[in-house]
């Protein structure tokens, strides 16, 4: 039996009370055609674009979660990124790893995105501690994406 997942009590005392996800970003070289791939690809949604110091900056949102955005940057001639082709090898590399999206059936979504030619790093796996199904895939400049699936 998995334990269900719980949290510790909140603390409106701490001087972060305000913290709450927003986004994260993904550095990429091509802008416009990251904002293409995150568009036709994931159908996430361009909420907000700019210039910033020299590279163009966009906030992407998934097809219905207003909370939660993608950031993309792009310009310049980023390092290049090691091009994984298993999720587990993925995890020899120290630093940020991936950001995670959650589902309702990650078999479905991930034969939706390999129908638009998403490659995915291996095939689904389950984490009964954590209660979820997942899957990996990276997008074109090796930013990793995580489908999370609740088992329960």
């Amino acid at each position: 039996m998995v334990a269900e997942l719980t949290h510790p009590p909140r603390n409106p005392a701490s001087p972060f009370a305000s913290f709450k996800g927003h986004h994260t970003a993904v550095r990429v070289s091509d802008y416009e055609e990251a904002k293409n791939w995150y568009t036709e690809k994931l159908d996430f949604r361009v909420v907000q674009e700019w210039p910033w110091g020299g590279f163009q900056v966009a906030y992407l949102a998934p097809p219905t979660d207003d909370g939660f955005h993608v950031e993309i940057i792009g310009g310049g001639v980023p390092r290049p990124k090691t091009a994984y082709t298993e999720g587990l090898d993925s995890l020899k590399d120290a630093g940020y790893h991936h950001f995670c999206l959650r589902v309702a059936n990650v078999d479905e979504a991930l034969a939706e995105l390999r129908r638009r030619g998403v490659t995915s790093l291996g095939e689904p796996f389950e984490i009964k501690e954590i209660d979820s199904r997942l899957a990996l895939l990276a997008d074109p400049w090796g930013n990793i994406v995580e489908l999370s699936q609740p088992l329960r």
